[in-house]
């Protein structure tokens, strides 16, 4: 991985039914099914798939974004990073008290995937609060 700090990378974080998230940034965070990941520009080409969790966007201006996401796909390539999730919700779009009862529910009915999700939600705004 060639780390050019004069470069950005362009990224799109995108659910199924909207563009969460796009702009210019100096690195991205996420987790994938090899483990966390770290991109700067120049970045090696890359797809992975995502797993459940928090990602991290570092823009070139104003405060870290960040976001929970759902499984989906990471590519990465000529400086540019897409993340496409069925569901990303950014840590302001987050009703913690409705997230844990849909963490109380998903426990009730044995969904390991949707405990995953809700827990990925909490610790958004755990991290934001």
């Amino acid at each position: 991985m060639a780390n050019d700090a004069s470069k950005a990378i362009q990224v799109e974080l995108v659910a199924a039914d909207r563009v969460v998230w796009s702009g210019q940034a100096g690195e991205v965070l996420a987790r994938t099914v090899s483990g966390d990941l770290g991109i700067l520009p120049g970045h090696a080409p890359l797809l992975s798939l995502l797993v459940a969790g928090v990602v991290e966007i570092r823009p070139l201006d104003g405060e870290t974004v960040r976001a929970a996401v759902d499984e989906g796909f990471l590519s990465v390539s000529d400086n540019h990073v897409s993340i496409l999730s069925e569901d990303a919700f950014l840590a302001s779009e987050i009703d913690a008290a409705a997230v844990k009862a849909d963490l109380d529910a998903a426990r009730a009915d044995d969904d390991d995937a949707a405990v995953r999700r809700a827990e990925a939600k909490l610790r958004l705004v755990d991290k934001t609060s």
